[in-house]
């Protein structure tokens, strides 16, 4: 039996943050950083039959054609995707009336519709690009016992030797092979920094001296195996570390808006972010 604090909920019986029921999820998630996206998500609904929020997470459920949907607002960073997470997965797989695990299991689609930075002068803004991978140099998964691929391992490891001076380790996820084919068969495809920071954790100095001043020229020279680091933001790696640990599908699409190598910012950030809502919709 799971404690009362391990497992917070509130008075009406909804999980502690989402202020959501069990019943007011549905099985294919997307996830928006910006509270102000959901309703951008789910003007496109044929209908909404929740509408739930607390603090910077807002909840919409609907229906999409045939197709039952949630929009979940994450907020910025991995901080508050690790409460988004195990807070939705306890929602599908722990039974609130008895606080224990449920012996059918249930994986989620989660999908990720993001903004991002290029770092490759060959990403465009404009692109929507698809994560394959992610690198997390955010301390998110040193909290959690996981096992990660092979492939995953690889690529970590060439991460360290690049960047050798970092005083923690960078994790490794993967994106849904299954997500993948349905939703960005036709997309480009990059493998994804994670940082857990705007400005000096992505190498922005405004005002500040940065202890990593190369990052972006680390991070744009990076190689392993023909990939690249292509784009930078601030949620995906732990979005695909933690959806691999549960056993959900996870992908995340970015809507590019910034040229780091061009020092550049789209001039119509709306339509490309309603661009990569549009696709993902088309999709599922």
């Amino acid at each position: 039996m799971i404690a009362d604090s391990e497992l917070i909920l509130n008075a009406d019986g909804s999980i502690y943050h989402l202020n959501l029921l069990p019943e007011d999820l549905a099985s294919t998630i997307i996830f928006v950083g910006d509270p102000d996206r959901v309703g951008e998500v789910s003007k496109y609904f044929d209908r909404i039959d929740v509408k739930k929020g607390k603090r910077e997470f807002i909840t919409h459920t609907g229906v999409l054609g045939h197709k039952r949907i949630s929009v979940i607002s994450t907020g910025i960073g991995t901080d508050n995707i690790d409460i988004v997470f195990n807070e939705i997965d306890a929602l599908v797989n722990i039974d609130f009336e008895t606080r224990t695990l449920k012996e059918e299991l249930t994986s989620l689609d989660i999908i990720r519709i993001g903004t991002s930075g290029s770092i490759q002068g060959d990403v465009k803004m404009g692109v929507i690009l698809a994560s394959e991978f992610a690198i997390g140099f955010d301390t998110l998964m040193q909290y959690y016992v996981k096992s990660y691929s092979a492939e995953e391992l690889v690529i970590q490891e060439a991460i360290e030797k690049t960047f050798d001076t970092l005083s923690f380790t960078p994790y490794v996820g993967r994106a849904s092979e299954k997500l993948l084919a349905r939703i960005a068969s036709d997309l480009p495809r990059g493998m994804t920094m994670t940082a857990p920071g705007f400005y000096g954790p992505q190498g922005r100095s405004v005002r500040s001296m940065n202890v990593y001043p190369d990052l972006i020229q680390r991070a744009s020279s990076f190689d392993v195996g023909g990939r690249t680091i292509t784009n930078l933001e601030m949620e995906t790696a732990g979005i695909y570390a933690l959806a691999n640990m549960f056993g959900h599908h996870a992908l995340s699409i970015n809507a590019i808006l910034a040229s780091r190598v061009n020092d550049a910012f789209a001039a119509n950030p709306k339509e490309i972010i309603d661009k990569a809502i549009r696709h993902v919709l088309e999709r599922l």
